[in-house]
């Protein structure tokens, strides 16, 4: 199964058979299917949408394809080229425009790519829209428009720039704090465009950047996934360098881990821990992550007498909560930093910026701070789907397994143990069922994932 159609979009490998794989074919399908359900949904004469895309081999190509397709339903697309999610999210409302398209399979490899849809805000779509645009991609039902009422293409290359620019004037950053500090940071852009987004923004913030994969040719050097063991070079390099940290970006931004100086991880789900802390000891408030991340957020909120509320696994459903329960900050464990001051969106180069800010304000080493936070390790495990496999009996017979424990099942199977957890999901975006589990050691962590996983195995008659 290399296409997979979801609420959030439609991401596949390129090449193959059609409704099988990501090809030209299903690539217009579903950008006539977006641009229908948006002249429906805006009820407008004329409309607007942004487009961008991560640096992948194919985006070009799946770039003329949808551009081609929207401007045949007869809206008029603003053309951002190389750009990234963050910059895509914040360019839609400053262009007043009804949408916008991502064009990018994140992180996965590179024979993979996406169309990821967005609002008017710049949000991603929710749960109900998405199904309609399915739909509507299912049947085929697209009118095109006549001649004279094509639509038009403006290219804009300034949105990376804009975006730096809207980074450097939130409230809580401050440019000549951190300039004063003259850092000096590696950089890891994985050869998409934060290659091209961070080491601008750290430059315009008078940090010294060294620059590793950061041409945007597509070749990803290693495995686009920002974890631990993709990302021996960087690691080597901070060390090497003397840098006082290291940056890795995922191939469209909009997830962030940092090295620290110590040339070890500071840890993905520590990302947003470290931003949270700072922007909770300025401003009080709430936070919000997904079911899938650590205890550690809940732990920094309370410290700072904040309010920490889990959401279903996946943006909207972050963003969602986060409107709900007023959080200030919030994201995901994976990286993903979403600061509503700026946009509701992950932002690698929002959540660069604050930390640099509690780096500058705190002192001492990235590995001092790591060590202040509380002490969580996680294990990220999965088991590949197989078509005779019944999923939601498997999830329903663990939560029947461990019905005395605290138990969530918002988004697949949560189980809280009171000294750790085990999340149990299916992918929105590969054939897999994710097992996340977070304990007080890594052996922990991975002995109870070990440990889930031989049990699935076991009710699915596969041990």
């Amino acid at each position: 199964m290399t296409l997979i159609k979801s609420i959030s979009g439609i991401r596949g490998t390129i090449g193959g058979r059609t409704n099988e794989n990501l090809t030209p074919v299903d690539a217009v399908k579903f950008a006539a299917a977006y641009g229908t359900w948006l002249k429906a949904y805006s009820q407008k004469e004329k409309l607007t949408v942004v487009i961008g895309r991560d640096a992948r081999l194919s985006g070009e190509m799946i770039q003329n394809l949808v551009v081609s397709t929207l401007v045949g339903l007869g809206i008029d697309v603003i053309d951002l080229g190389l750009s990234t999610t963050p910059t895509v999210e914040i360019a839609v409302p400053l262009e007043k425009a009804d949408g916008g398209i991502i064009l990018t399979a994140s992180h996965n490899p590179k024979q993979w790519n996406a169309l990821k849809l967005l609002n008017e805000r710049g949000e991603f779509l929710d749960a109900e829209q998405g199904a309609k645009i399915l739909t509507l991609a299912e049947k085929e039902d697209f009118n095109f428009v006549e001649v004279d009422d094509l639509g038009t293409i403006t290219k804009n290359d300034s949105y990376i720039d804009i975006h730096i620019d809207e980074v450097l004037e939130l409230s809580l950053v401050d440019a000549d704090v951190i300039r004063e500090k003259k850092f000096k940071v590696v950089v890891d852009g994985v050869n998409s465009t934060g290659g091209i987004a961070i080491p601008k923004l750290l430059e315009e913030l008078g940090v010294e950047v060294v620059k590793l994969y950061c041409d945007p040719t597509g070749h990803f050097p290693h495995n686009p996934e920002p974890l631990k063991e993709h990302l021996g070079d960087i690691c080597k390099k901070v060390v090497e360098e003397k840098a006082d940290f290291g940056i890795v970006v995922d191939p469209d931004v909009d997830r962030l881990a940092f090295i620290s100086n110590d040339g070890e991880m500071f840890g993905e789900e520590y990302t947003l821990v470290a931003c949270a802390d700072y922007v909770l000891g300025k401003t009080k408030g709430n936070t919000v992550s997904n079911l899938s991340s650590s205890r550690a957020l809940r732990d920094v909120t309370e410290k700072h007498g904040g309010v920490y509320e889990a959401a279903a696994v996946g943006e909207v459903n972050v963003v969602t909560k986060m409107k709900a329960n007023n959080a200030i900050i919030g994201g995901e464990g994976n990286g993903g930093i979403i600061y509503p001051e700026s946009h509701y969106g992950r932002d690698a180069l929002v959540g660069t910026a604050l930390f640099l800010m509690l780096m500058s304000e705190r002192g001492g080493t990235v590995a001092e701070l790591r060590a202040n936070y509380p002490s969580y390790f996680m294990s990220k495990k999965k088991i590949e789907l197989t078509p005779e496999l019944d999923v939601d009996a498997l999830l329903d017979a663990m939560h029947n397994k461990y019905k005395d424990e605290e138990v969530s099942t918002i988004d697949g199977v949560k189980i809280d143990f009171p000294e750790n957890w085990v999340h149990l999901r299916k992918s929105n975006t590969e054939p897999i069922i994710r097992i996340y589990t977070e304990a007080k050691s890594q052996a922990e962590a991975d002995g109870l994932a070990d440990r889930i996983i031989d049990e699935i195995k076991e009710v699915a008659g596969l041990s």
